[in-house]
């Protein structure tokens, strides 16, 4: 061969070829990033070995011509004939096989997988591209190895000194062999994208980790919690809060990896969580700081308040979620580099990223999270767990915090049953969960009792269901009120019933537009303009409304409890009055449904306070109780054929990422519709213009992302098919007919009676 092998060759910005990326600096590069990564949990040897073999094959002369040859790369390779696009991640994943017989398959699931993602072991569909046995076992593969060996690569890369610790200290045992495999996958993508990065875009390396220390953050957020206290008035519900923030900072020098922060809605839990964050981080020598939250509404309003909190150093916080604004000007930012592997002191991001993350086979979902590992986890509405799928999220929070060095913090003010239960007559109800929690509030019970604010007024007859106009008449009597409901389709019928100046919040809205109603809402109630407000759930977490009334559609304990959190929530009423009442129909059947008919159950014959702490524990019992806690199989499907001996190490890394989908969107459509914030706004415009020349770009579609609202399939095809919409991409539907999508009630998905003015185009 003429010259060394290479792995990269780019042009820089005069379009002069640069000095190629040496294949062998390459190997060493990303394998002395890898160990580092998985120095946390102890994973450096094996880290180091994949990523040494992970690009072994690009050592074959067919692979070095395709290189050159795709790119118009001309230094004289005298091979440049050969034609073809060999693959070059089998070769290493072979190698392994062979020279560790017992141990080379955990390095065949990292090599084999750093480009495709994550393969099963055998998936029972041979041939079908996701099994990595069958994959192994083709001729091909035995050819790529046996033409990359016939290079002259050094000694230090083939024959790496050293062996390979022995698979019984794997964290966890094999109930935790996946999710370490994963982990050292993580570590290799990442070391693999950012050596590459460092060669191909070197700005984009410079703008990475420039960030402030946590120490620094913590100087600023303490000066503006200072601030706060200082300016707050000296209500019951401040003094309250002040407490609670006392107590969380208290207890932040502890050790424990596992806490509880039960506090009741309005509490603080924002402030008060991230103070003990910081604190915990610092004495405990943890990395960064991840604040996980159900829902992308919150996102952006938790965010704003960190931001707010730390002022000048507000760059620091990045959001990641589907719908973070792009204006695709700004592809260097630190920001939106350190989402692509959360390498930054503090995260924000929802329950979908976090927990589909770890359960991911796919490369550059993998990449964050070795990232996890040694960080502070808060998970904000700890409530919202989705119950499908409970046992396995708890088994993976469970070997983080035992053996990745993480901190998990379980924040609500409705504190679910997270501990294993194991005294039912069927075994196979046991639940294994998370034990040992630390408690962050001295007394929980007297603090809901401190802060109580609310009155919660039940049903009389919970088996006698009301018409919507008797609802609507009752509600229309407050001047001001929250009506809360289980459905869009609830939302709009009650709304369409309502006084005229009633304001309407449902999905069928998109982003952009709740937020903008939202914040009108939330100016009135400010300005104490009296307003009439009928939403689905969107608003039970995390918008902070304050209504002196709320009615809320009968439903899950924790439900009817978030939804009085949205009354009276500053304490400025000796007290607030929360009425559920029995709307005309049941919940949808799922889990609407089974969390309605659990607290139905509850209540029936119940004489004490709704809101009293110990009801919820027996709530989130019954409920996870009468469901499939595991529904997809997935602790299965992850769980190690054999013995860590090294003979089998069988596990379906691809089926159970499949599996574990917190939205199933299936039944669903992305619609970008045309919408507005203000006059000024052409985010849609523009966006559609661009993906009509077929250019997809990724900055565009997350700009359009607080443009879209979901629709049911049926309903989406039914408008295509009459014209209203358009297929703009594969899967991606735009609106294009006027009057389709109403100024208060969003996208009209069937047909409806409205006058003109009342559409926006």
């Amino acid at each position: 061969m003429s010259g060394p092998s290479i792995a990269h060759v780019a042009r820089d910005g005069s379009g002069e070829w640069l000095t190629p990326h040496d294949l062998i600096q390459h190997l060493r590069g990303t394998a002395q990033r890898a160990a580092e990564f998985a120095r946390p949990f102890h994973g450096e040897a094996w880290a180091e070995r994949a990523a040494l073999w992970h690009d072994l094959g690009k050592f074959q002369l067919a692979w070095q011509a395709y290189l050159r040859r795709e790119i118009g790369y001309d230094d004289g390779f005298p091979f440049r004939e050969l034609n073809g696009h060999p693959n070059h991640s089998t070769a290493g994943a072979l190698l392994a096989m062979g020279r560790f017989p017992k141990l080379g398959r955990v390095l065949a699931y990292l090599i084999a997988g750093h480009h495709a993602g994550l393969y099963d072991w055998r998936s029972g569909e041979a041939g079908s591209g996701r099994d990595l046995a069958y994959r192994l076992e083709q001729g091909e593969a035995r050819k790529e190895l046996e033409d990359s060996l016939k290079a002259d690569i050094p000694e230090e890369i083939l024959f790496h000194s050293g062996s390979l610790p022995d698979l019984r200290n794997v964290p966890g045992g094999r109930n935790g062999f996946s999710l370490w495999v994963r982990m050292l996958f993580s570590c290799l993508v990442d070391a693999d994208f950012l050596d590459t990065e460092a060669y191909m875009s070197p700005d984009k390396a410079q703008n990475r980790s420039a960030y402030p220390t946590l120490n620094e953050l913590k100087q600023q957020f303490d000066a503006h919690m200072t601030e706060l206290a200082a300016n707050a008035e000296p209500t019951d519900v401040n003094k309250a809060r002040a407490s609670i923030l006392e107590q969380c900072r208290a207890k932040a020098t502890n050790a424990a990896n596992l806490y509880t922060l039960t506090v009741p809605t309005g509490g603080g839990k924002t402030l008060a969580s991230m103070a003990f964050a910081l604190d915990h981080a610092i004495t405990q020598g943890k990395d960064r700081i991840i604040y996980v939250i159900p829902y992308t509404s919150i996102i952006e309003q938790t965010a704003k308040v960190y931001r707010t909190a730390f002022g000048p150093l507000a760059d620091a916080v990045i959001e990641h979620h589907s719908s973070a604004e792009d204006d695709g000007h700004d592809e260097l930012s630190p920001a939106k580099l350190a989402s692509e592997n959360w390498d930054a002191p503090i995260v924000v991001t929802t329950n979908v990223q976090f927990f589909e993350s770890l359960f991911a086979a796919r490369t550059s979902r993998c990449r964050k999270l070795h990232n996890i590992a040694n960080s502070v986890v808060v998970i904000d509405e700890a409530q919202m767990m989705h119950p499908n799928y409970w046992q396995p999220m708890m088994s993976a929070l469970d070997l983080l915090r035992k053996h990745y060095g993480t901190t998990l913090v379980l924040s609500t003010a409705t504190q679910p049953c997270f501990e294993s239960v194991d005294h039912y007559t069927d075994p196979q109800k046991h639940r294994k969960g998370l034990d040992g929690a630390v408690e962050l509030m001295d007394d929980p019970t007297c603090l809901y009792t401190q802060l109580k604010r609310v009155e919660v007024h039940l049903p009389r007859n919970f088996d006698a269901r009301r018409p919507w106009e008797d609802i609507a008449a009752e509600i229309s009597t407050y001047p001001s009120v929250l009506a809360i409901v289980n459905t869009r389709k609830d939302a709009r019928e009650l709304f369409t019933l309502m006084p005229e100046g009633t304001i309407h919040l449902s999905a069928l809205m998109c982003g952009a537009h709740r937020t903008n109603v939202i914040a009108d809402i939330k100016q009135k109630l400010k300005d104490g303009v009296p307003v009439r407000v009928v939403s689905t759930q969107l608003v039970e977490a995390g918008v902070d409304f304050d209504f002196p009334i709320v009615y809320r559609a009968m439903a899950g304990l924790d439900s009817i409890a978030q939804a009085a959190g949205r009354c009276n929530r500053e304490g400025s009423l000796d007290m607030g009055h929360t009425h559920v009442f029995m709307p005309p129909k049941q919940a949808p059947i799922g889990m609407l449904r089974k969390g309605e008919d659990t607290s139905i159950t509850l209540l029936t014959g119940y004489t004490g306070d709704p809101l009293d702490i110990d009801l919820f524990k027996k709530y989130f019992d019954h409920l996870y109780y009468n469901n499939e806690l595991d529904q997809h199989g997935i602790c299965q499907h992850l769980r190690m054929d054999g013995s860590l001996d090294g003979n089998t190490l069988a596990v379906n890394f691809r089926t159970a990422a499949e599996l574990f989908k917190l939205i199933d969107n299936e039944d669903y459509v992305p619609v970008v519709v045309r919408y507005k914030k203000d006059e000024n706004d052409n985010t849609v415009e523009r966006g559609m213009a661009i993906l009509r020349k077929g250019k997809p770009e990724r900055w565009v579609m997350r700009s359009l992302q607080r443009y879209i609202v979901n629709v049911r399939r049926p309903d989406a095809m039914r408008l295509l098919n009459k014209g209203d919409l358009i297929e703009v991409l594969p899967g991606l539907f735009a609106q294009v007919a006027d009057g389709l999508y109403h100024h208060t009630l969003g996208l009209q998905t069937d047909e409806v009676t409205l006058t003109p003015d009342q559409y926006l185009t």
